[in-house]
């Protein structure tokens, strides 16, 4: 470790720090470090030379981008000037901590680093470094702490760098794991989905982690793709608010030992992937999505402009739309996002897509196109910068993309704290963070049958059934570390606490009955047994997903990045499981634990009782518990529609007016077909309709819905309105109840969806007591995408749809005039 620290005769602290580095006593060093005040973890001032020794010259004046009270143009012009081209282009590229660091032994504490990697490192690829490992927390401190120690005191222009890791249901270097995106989604609570985002956000920023890559703002999804875990949901209004909800927890603050006012957040979020991500053509993970300008305006773009421009960074996506590469696309990057929409932070392209347009997409034949177009098309981050040097790329480009990652520097207050926190331990896996965990894991449960109310379970019954794959298994959803499964806890041991808690004597009769990936049925017969001798049986079946190691070592899943499928029904046995369990005749709840709609129509025919469980956290067990046995009413909706089948595709409920069959056949258990016929005489036996619609979720109480008030009733366009409605809990327990409101616009000048959400709320009412609830809807929400090529709110009426799902319970009419 080298800390230019010369001064030793004047400074006595300077001489026991520097002995501490020389001798790389780490953790005696970080404890002496934090024992002083904050003017003595600072070197005596200087003027750095070429990073690898001291410019002689007299010290200048300090500058003014390193004045914490000038505002934060000034300090990005003041500081792009005095760059140098290698400096500017280490900005662009994203460095890796393993060139300093050995990860490689996820267990190895050892406290050391290679010095020369580390300089190399800086010198070529120094704005923001990659550091997502699985590496214990004080090694990990180390190597930032090293590294910024390096940009601050030993290069010339004492730039820190951004220290990067992935964050999208959780601090990924073994931080609390939340449930994934799509499970929170369920949640329909922004204001808990912005706790979770601030503990992500606590938990990374005192090991010095600066930027997350997250959140996945994409909607309209592709069900067979395999990355629907990483997004909100199909709807575009529901994924703008929890995206937002979520930057705003991850950004909010500041750090410490900040004291500029323009320093406005402690962690950088980053909403990806921009833009048109999640409806690869035939679900395939990069393939292309096909579509117009106003798909693009009124589906994919709308959630990115909600939630993303209080974001300090956007990630592009990999794929191509409407036969451009979304990494080299003008029209989206910069005509859209920096000049139409003003956004004027961090864009980076995601992993290795910056050359795709080479390898994929074959629209460039050199990695040097590759870079020109993404730089000058994009002004984005991690490329190289030959091509600037043979005059090929105008380094005003290059200028204004390290503007942007100059500019969340600044707002980050870097240049005043770089550095990771000596009490970063006790930020990690709070109280706090406990007790949210728990209520978003329990939030997030969709109840979506409940024949003759068999749920809750009573804590008396004699004996419950546990059985499936999933039933003693810990699921999280992708960008989760190896070995971070340890922290949560299975359905089998969060039913068996809770019931000690209760002081029951309820029997738990646990059978796996087969794996999830396998058609063997040996395990059968154990769980027909378990299920005969119980007056309940659940059976938890569903989908999985990997850690990341084990995910790109190719272990089997059926979710996760790269992971499509052709088909979304049960795999291997799970189907024939549930189907010989409710064929004993013990009442049969199952529970889908999934990262994507499963389409079943047999289950949801058959079964008592279904459950869908979005992968959840680490909570996933005892939440579970929790609502099957009654301690909370579930109060979780669907976020993403859940066909009939694989061939009804697609499913989502905000379809365009005239496109759903209207005289559907259907196929019988015994597999006799009964026709229908659209008036396009196509033969049809499915309907289209999902088997389950975005917006469902059943309560173990009754809600009723009166007194719909819509203020104004009459508005002019671009004015916004109030949708108010008096909600009653006429049931015997408490529970929160999702109010949503949708829209239908009756006629316009182009075909809009049959309707559309355009406003919820989430609020608990006790038993036999009434809220007036009260939803404000933005005026944009209004609006269509013309012919004329722009967004306008046209004269007519508007139907206002209000209820707690896509089935409205109140309707009213709005006018516009």
């Amino acid at each position: 470790m080298r800390f230019l620290t010369t001064d030793t005769k004047s400074n006595p602290t300077l001489g026991i720090l520097s002995l501490c580095a020389r001798s790389l006593n780490y953790r005696s060093f970080l404890q002496l470090r934090h024992s002083f005040s904050a003017d003595g973890l600072h070197f005596k001032a200087r003027t750095p030379g070429n990073g690898r020794g001291f410019d002689q010259r007299a010290p200048e004046a300090k500058p003014l981008y390193k004045d914490p009270k000038a505002p934060i143009e000034a300090r990005v012009n003041d500081l792009i000037k005095r760059m140098s081209l290698e400096e500017k282009v280490s900005q662009l590229i994203q460095g890796d901590m393993n060139g300093w660091m050995d990860f490689s032994d996820p267990l190895d504490n050892t406290l050391s680093h290679n010095q020369t990697g580390l300089e190399e490192m800086m010198r070529l690829k120094g704005g923001s470094i990659w550091g997502g490992y699985s590496t214990p927390y004080e090694k990990f401190v180390y190597g930032v702490e090293v590294a910024q120690r390096y940009l601050v005191e030993n290069t010339t222009l004492g730039i820190p760098a951004i220290f990067q890791s992935e964050g999208l249901h959780g601090f990924t270097n073994n931080g609390t794991i939340f449930p994934s995106p799509i499970a929170m989604g369920a949640s329909f609570d922004t204001g808990l989905l912005k706790q979770v985002g601030g503990i992500v956000a606590n938990e990374s920023e005192g090991l010095g982690i600066t930027q997350l890559f997250a959140p996945c703002s994409r909607s309209r999804t592709e069900q067979r793709f395999g990355r629907v875990e990483e997004g909100y949901g199909e709807d575009p209004h529901l994924t703008g608010e929890m995206g937002l909800a979520y930057v705003q927890g991850i950004q909010e603050g500041k750090r410490r030992n900040v004291t500029a006012s323009t320093a406005t957040a402690r962690v950088a979020a980053t909403c990806k992937h921009f833009s048109n991500f999640g409806s690869p053509q035939g679900g395939l993970n990069l393939a292309q999505v096909s579509g117009g300008e106003r798909e693009q305006r009124t589906t994919y773009l709308k959630p990115f402009h909600r939630a993303c421009m209080e974001s300090l960074a956007i990630m592009t996506s990999y794929n191509s739309y409407d036969g451009i590469p979304v990494v080299n696309s003008k029209h989206l990057l910069t005509d859209i996002l920096r000049d139409e929409w003003g956004y004027k932070f961090w864009v980076t392209s995601d992993a290795g897509a910056v050359d795709l347009p080479r390898s994929f997409h074959y629209t460039c034949d050199t990695r040097e196109c590759c870079a020109k177009r993404a730089l000058e098309n994009g002004l984005s981050g991690e490329m190289g910068g030959d091509q600037v040097k043979a005059g090929t790329v105008n380094v005003k480009f290059i200028d204004e993309t390290v503007k942007a990652l100059l500019r969340v520097k600044f707002t980050l207050g870097l240049f005043e704290n770089p550095y990771p926190y000596a009490d970063y331990a006790s930020m990690i896996r709070t109280t706090e963070s406990k007790t949210v965990l728990h209520q978003i894991d329990t939030d997030s449960i969709v109840l979506l049958k409940n024949d003759n109310n068999l749920l809750p379970l009573s804590k008396s019954i004699s004996s419950v059934a546990l059985l499936g794959p999933h039933a003693d298994r810990v699921t999280f959803g992708d960008y989760t570390f190896l070995g971070q499964d340890k922290n949560g806890i299975t359905p089998l041991a969060g039913f068996k606490q809770f019931l000690a808690d209760a002081s029951s004597s309820t029997k738990i009769n646990y059978a796996k009955g087969c794996e999830l990936w396998s058609n063997d049925q040996s395990g059968f017969d154990e769980a027909v047994q378990a299920a005969q001798n119980s007056e309940v049986a659940i059976v938890m079946v569903g989908t999985w997903s990997q850690d990341q190691s084990n995910l790109w070592a190719g272990v089997n899943a059926t979710t996760g990045e790269h992971v499509d499928v052709a088909d979304l029904a049960l795999v291997g046995a799970q189907l024939a499981l549930v189907k010989a369990v409710q064929a004993t005749g013990t009442p049969t709840v199952v529970v889908f634990v999934a990262g994507k709609p499963v389409a079943e129509p047999w289950i949801k025919d058959h079964a008592n009782a279904v459950i869908a469980q979005f992968y959840g956290g680490e909570h996933q067990g005892p939440a579970l518990a929790d609502i099957v046995f009654g301690k909370v009413s579930p109060s979780g909706v669907l976020p993403i529609s859940i066909p009939r089948s694989v061939g009804t595709l697609p499913a989502f409920y905000n379809y365009l007016k005239g496109s759903r069959p209207i005289d559907p056949g259907f196929v019988g258990d015994d597999g006799h077909l009964v026709f229908g016929h659209q008036a396009s005489n196509t033969i049809q036996t499915h309907t289209s309709c999902a088997l389950f619609s975005f917006g469902e979720g059943l309560s173990y109480t009754t809600f009723e819905y009166s007194g719909l008030q819509i203020e104004p009733a009459t508005i002019s366009p671009g004015a916004g309105f109030t949708v108010s409605v008096t909600v009653r809990n006429s049931g015997s327990m408490d529970s929160k109840e999702v109010v949503q409101v949708y829209l239908v616009d009756n006629v316009s000048s182009v075909v809009t969806p049959n309707q559309y959400l355009a406003g919820f709320t989430k609020v608990l009412i006790p038993a036999g007591q009434s809220q007036t609830v009260s939803v404000p809807i933005n005026g944009t929400e209004l609006a269509v995408w013309t012919l004329n090529d722009e967004f306008v709110v046209e004269p007519g009426t508007f139907t206002v749809k209000v209820g707690n799902s896509v089935t409205a319970l109140l309707n009213g009419t709005l006018t516009v005039s």
